[in-house]
């Protein structure tokens, strides 16, 4: 290893040796590099690439049966069992059949459980994105010339409106009804977000869903569960209201549940207050006894077989006219491939659908791996989501993610790994060739209060504001602005609002940072703010300057905005009129001025007494994380002026980052080892303390001998 000149031994103490770093590769050769590693093909890399694609390959083979395989069996078991309530009442937010949902369960547990790289997190139909599927379908069917997504969703009640459709001459399909017609769009729609979060996990973007911060989810949650309760409140009264689009849906949905409130049905209504009473109350229940149960109660399907026995046997839909689920199939549907007209319609409506899908899936996953040792890799989880869209989108399915409720779910029940997932599929499975008939008479107020309950979470998150305020007004600001723009505008806008928002408080943050001057901690060699602490002791004649942020092109201003006020002197302002005073007095001796360049002062004319008390400024470096081009120029500027001032610039503790941008910007030397380079940085604050006094005191010694 080479030895630079900064290794030289200066006074006895430590001292640094620099690296010699390799010459960095041309363009050229490294694109050159990686494409052949890339392309480099072997019997152990082509079986790597399987593992990393399909990570089940990997850990099944150290699969141990004895402690994993009850504990999955059994997760997947309760999965399973929540999984066919919970798809069925949330096709009522989809505005589909429920066959559909129950496709979309089964094939996103047998994907997930190839692709996926975390052992805990469930995969499937998740509310906030079934409510983002609903609202472009009730779109579309407008535009094909058909109503709103219809109440009942039995077949043979949408052919009467289907035919009524056609007959009438409207714009839609004519080879396809109104629920077909529906399937279509969702196909199409859940492809096109499919393709979109593969092609991030293709191009590593995994990073991008770390923008869509906590708060910014939260808000986002908050917000879309309002509105996801306010379009389940005609279902809880029975009431026959249009399915409002657009901004303002939910105002507008709640000013037609006040017209309509008298045209509630008793039928209905009575049930919907039986139905959340016991939901909510076993809800509490298995809360505070979660420690003792080891089974969550699945309260959701007693509900379900409950209520579905009583609207049969007391034909409430006969008697009362109280809306009920209607026909659902058995079996699988031929695949059919998503109409690509469609997709070119829904092309926008999927960037949300995929970002959203992307966000909760990532953050859960790396959650559940944090609170269990071990790691999941975003860009494959990625991978993972998408192929759960884009697959089963030729199978008559739409667009899921990662739910936390029945990833919590899985966690409590003694899942190990994603073997559970494929237990679940199997439960829905034995659901979609048998047992889906059985729920036909099975009131859609139910379905509705097991949605209701189901936003139970994400409700209670309203609680957190004020702490939230407390740690930070900025993530407050932004999950209230989310929140409230999802629910009063629509959840599309609502993200918009929230990411744009969460970016201008970054930015903000960054654009104004703490600013202090900074005093001795006693004897010590450490230096703190002096407007915090109270007994610390200033340096005669040198002002410590601390900007905790980087320094850039929209910050640069206010970071001399700062430096100027805190030290009382306007360097560029003094050092401006010092080169005026000066051209007129060579103008009034008779000497040129053209071309006079005042630059750094010699030692004697640093003793020349300026406005200032103080005769060194150190900027500690420590906080400042990167420089650009004009953060370079700033300091360039601010050398020059306070060296006109008889004024020396030091900078302290510069990250390897910022020296390397210092040099690069010709604000330091091209040699690393430049004797001048080296009386500018120093490794900490004292140490450049003690370099202005060295400075200091060596001037005064010249001018003595002059």
């Amino acid at each position: 290893m080479e030895v630079s000149p900064e290794c030289v031994q200066r006074g006895g103490g430590p001292v640094l040796v620099r690296r010699r770093s390799p010459a960095p590769l041309g363009l050229r050769e490294m694109l050159k590099a990686r494409l052949w590693w890339r392309c480099a093909c072997s019997p152990q890399r082509a079986w790597t690439l399987v593992q990393d694609l399909l990570p089940a390959t990997r850990w099944l083979c150290r699969y141990h049966p004895r402690e994993a395989l009850a504990g999955d069996v059994m997760s997947g078991l309760v999965i399973g069992i929540i999984l066919v309530p919970q798809a069925i009442a949330y096709s009522l937010l989809a505005g589909l059949q429920p066959i559909y949902s129950l496709y979309t369960s089964f094939f996103a547990n047998l994907i997930y459980f190839l692709m996926g790289t975390s052992h805990h997190v469930s995969v499937g139909i998740f509310s906030l994105l079934c409510l983002m599927v609903g609202q472009v379908v009730d779109r579309e069917l407008l535009l094909a010339g058909f109503g709103p997504a219809p109440d009942s969703v039995g077949p043979g009640d949408n052919g009467s409106r289907v035919n009524a459709s056609a007959a009438a001459g409207g714009p839609g399909p004519q080879d396809c009804g109104q629920d077909c017609y529906a399937i279509r769009v969702t196909t199409a729609l859940t492809l096109v977000a499919g393709i979109y979060q593969v092609l991030m996990g293709i191009l590593r973007l995994g990073f991008v869903s770390t923008y869509l911060s906590q708060p910014l989810l939260d808000g986002f949650a908050m917000g879309a569960s309002v509105t996801i309760l306010t379009s389940q409140l005609r279902h809880l009264l029975g009431v026959q209201i249009p399915r409002h689009q657009g901004p303002g849906m939910v105002v507008s949905t709640w000013l037609s549940l006040l017209r309509s409130a008298g045209q509630a049905n008793l039928c209905d209504v009575v049930t919907s207050a039986t139905c959340l009473a016991v939901l909510l109350a076993s809800k509490e229940l298995s809360d505070r006894c979660r420690h003792r149960l080891k089974v969550p109660l699945p309260t959701e399907l007693l509900v379900i077989v409950a209520a579905t026995l009583v609207s049969h046997f007391g034909q409430l839909h006969e008697r009362f006219g109280s809306s009920v689920a209607g026909d659902i199939p058995t079996g699988f549907v031929a695949p059919r491939v998503p109409d690509p007209e469609l997709m070119w319609h829904v092309v926008l409506d999927a960037v949300p659908l995929a970002l959203v899908g992307s966000a909760f899936s990532i953050s859960l996953a790396e959650m559940f791996a944090r609170s269990h040792g071990y790691s999941v890799r975003a860009n494959q989880e990625l991978l993972a989501v998408g192929c759960c869209n884009v697959l089963p989108a030729f199978f008559h399915c739409y667009v899921t993610s990662a739910a936390l409720s029945k990833s919590l779910v899985k966690t409590a029940t003694g899942c190990r790994t994603q073997l559970s997932s494929v237990v679940s599929a199997a439960v829905v499975l034995l659901v979609l060739l048998a047992l889906a008939p059985l729920f036909r008479d099975l009131q859609r107020c139910v379905l509705a209060c097991i949605i209701v309950v189901s936003l139970r979470g994400a409700l209670r998150k309203v609680r957190d504001v004020p702490r939230l305020w407390r740690l930070s007004p900025a993530d407050a600001l932004v999950w209230v602005a989310t929140a409230a723009t999802c629910a009063l505008v629509s959840v599309e806008v609502g993200l918009l609002a929230g990411i744009l928002l969460s970016l201008l408080s970054l930015a903000g943050r960054t654009q104004r940072p703490r600013a202090a001057l900074l005093a001795q901690i006693g004897d010590s060699g450490f230096y703190e703010d002096a407007a915090e602490f109270e007994g610390l002791v200033p340096e005669p004649g040198v002002q410590i300057f601390r900007f905790a942020g980087p320094l850039y092109y929209a910050n640069k201003d206010f970071f001399l905005r700062s430096l100027y006020s805190l030290t009382g002197l306007d360097a560029g302002h003094a050092a401006t009129r010092k080169k005026e005073r000066g051209l007129e007095a060579r103008a009034s001796e008779g000497d040129p001025v053209e071309g006079v360049d005042l630059g750094p002062v010699t030692s004697t004319a640093a003793l020349v007494t300026t406005a200032a008390s103080f005769h060194a400024v150190v900027i500690d470096c420590a906080p400042m994380l990167f420089l650009d081009a004009a953060g370079v120029a700033t300091l360039q500027d601010l050398r020059r002026d306070y060296g006109a001032l008889g004024i020396t610039l030091l900078l302290a503790c510069c990250s390897p980052l910022v020296r390397d941008t210092l040099r690069r910007g010709g604000f330091l030397g091209e040699d690393q080892g430049d004797a001048a380079d080296e009386g500018q940085l120093f490794h900490s604050v004292h140490g450049a303390v003690q370099g202005a006094r060295a400075r200091r005191r060596a001037l005064a010694a010249t001018d003595s001998a002059l």
